[in-house]
């Protein structure tokens, strides 16, 4: 599992954290954004696939602006599972 912090693009929020186990998307929260719906949106998406999550959250957007915070998800997740596959990240094992 590793840790990985996105800095967001067009979006109120400003950065999105998560956790991944291959391409499993745990702990996201953002920092910034609307709070109540980005409070819903890690509890909603926890446990599911990088896959999951760009196929029902890309593309969404948020009034005038060409994105969205989820639309900045989905692709902080690809990102993410990418910069993982391509050894970028440094993986930390659970201590457990």
């Amino acid at each position: 599992m590793y840790h990985y912090d996105y800095k967001t693009e067009n979006t109120c929020s400003q950065v999105i954290s998560m956790d991944l186990e291959g391409d499993v998307v745990r702990n996201v929260s953002f920092m910034g954004g609307c709070n109540g719906n980005l409070k819903a949106i890690p509890i909603l998406i926890d446990g599911w696939t990088v896959d999951q999550i760009e196929s029902k959250l890309s593309g969404i957007i948020c009034g005038r602006r060409p994105t969205s915070c989820a639309d900045q998800l989905a692709k902080a997740v690809r990102r993410a599972y990418e910069a993982e596959l391509n050894g970028e990240v440094q993986v930390f094992e659970d201590e457990d």
